[in-house]
């Protein structure tokens, strides 16, 4: 009898276990599910055949899941990819667009002819987006690059506008990793009216003579984290524009391009909202500038609480510069009453080579003061042996402490 109930307690377990693999067999497809988009017609083709719109069927499939967790796949093969947006909101707490081969943009700007001409891949009003690599996007921007107005202005039907390879608009929670960016038109990464972002890992490529083509710009943001990236470009390596504010930058090697900017901000005589801003461990070689802040005179508001710290120049024209007179062409903006107040800027622990002779400059407004300026362990050399490193400030107010050389100029 008692050997009946052993057998009968055995046959519960057994049956238990059925039934809890069964459940989690059952549930597993609901808590992921995953879409590959050449299951939507995308044909690699070697990158010859426009898949926007087997794109957009497999982020719409993606998009509607019912999972908790739903992934778009793009696989190891070459795809073109007319502009397209990716809209939300999605179902998914997490959407995964995992890029493992390379998506081509078209070759021509005729693309975008009856198109938002300053967007290729947009993602609009999604939360938990996770796009990864180890894929690569290739902006291929050399066709807008040779219409571009700035390096051709008698060109007739020259364009100012041209598109950001990766638009993120009103996401939250979202990040972009492990992925290569080579020759976007414009910006590589747009950052847009979000919040709590994290860029990491990334690779950001293309020729220091193309325009504007920034490696991550971002505008009217929060809480947005930038860091172990790659960027060599044509314009800022990072640059944070107005109504932003808790943003760390660090662990990037920037060079060539313009280095880390905020800014420029305050050009329509806007009122400019940006605070808390952390720049560390920066390696900057090569570029035009290092860490640099600069506004238009017609600007009103605010620039207050930012740290450049534990950077390092090597070659670097303007390795540390505050430009309140900001203006398209030097000198040709009159002097203005008005200005961005700049204030609790701390340069801190910058060492290198500067390639211009004014390594430290602090050009601010003769109505609107920086204040709170502050210049701690500094020690910059000539990139050029024997030139004479100098420091240049107007109106600039705070404290030195430990600037080796150049001698600093900040007023009490």
């Amino acid at each position: 009898m008692q050997g009946g109930y052993v057998y009968l307690f055995v046959l519960l377990l057994l049956l238990g276990s059925l039934v809890s693999a069964a459940i989690a067999c059952s549930t597993e497809p609901a808590n992921l599910t995953t879409f590959d988009v050449r299951d939507f017609g995308a044909i690699s083709a070697g990158g010859n055949i426009d898949n926007s719109e087997a794109f957009l069927l497999a982020w719409n499939a993606t998009c509607n899941s019912e999972s908790e967790i739903s992934t778009l796949i793009v696989p190891r093969r070459k795809f073109l990819v007319n502009p397209v947006v990716f809209g939300g909101p999605c179902k998914p707490k997490i959407i995964n667009f995992l890029i493992l081969g390379r998506l081509l943009a078209p070759n021509s700007p005729e693309a975008w002819k009856g198109l938002d001409q300053s967007q290729w891949l947009a993602f609009k009003r999604v939360s938990g987006l996770k796009v990864a690599g180890p894929g690569r996007i290739n902006g291929r921007g050399k066709g807008w690059w040779d219409q571009s107005c700035r390096d051709h202005p008698g060109l007739k039907g020259c364009t100012v506008l041209a598109p950001t390879a990766v638009k993120f608009v009103s996401c939250n929670n979202s990040s972009i990793s492990d992925v290569h960016f080579v020759n976007s038109s414009q910006v590589h990464v747009l950052i847009e009216g979000c919040e709590g972002i994290h860029i990491e890992n990334v690779l950001i490529e293309a020729p220091e003579r193309s325009p504007n083509t920034d490696g991550i710009h971002i505008s009217a943001s929060h809480y947005v984290f930038v860091t172990n990236a790659i960027i060599a470009t044509g314009d800022d390596c990072v640059s944070i524009g107005d109504h932003t504010s808790n943003i760390i930058v660090s662990y990037v090697k920037c060079g060539p391009g313009h280095g880390i900017s905020i800014g420029s901000l305050g050009r329509s005589g806007n009122f400019v909202q940006v605070e808390n801003i952390h720049v560390t461990q920066v390696y900057l070689q090569g570029t035009t500038s290092g860490a640099r802040i600069k506004t238009w005179q017609a600007g009103k508001g605010y620039v207050r609480r930012v740290t450049f710290e534990h950077m390092f120049f090597r070659s670097v024209k303007n390795p540390i510069i505050i430009d309140q007179n900001y203006c398209s062409k030097r000198g040709a903006c009159k002097e203005l009453d008005t200005g961005v107040h700049i204030s609790d800027v701390s340069f801190n622990n910058l060492y290198g080579t500067s390639s211009s002779q004014a390594a430290i400059s602090l050009n601010c407004s003769r109505s609107v003061a920086c204040t709170g300026v502050f210049l701690k362990s500094i020690y910059l050399r000539p990139a050029i042996q024997g030139q004479n490193l100098t420091s240049n400030c107007t109106n600039a107010h705070g404290i030195a402490f430990g600037v080796i050389q150049p001698e600093p100029c900040l007023q009490i």
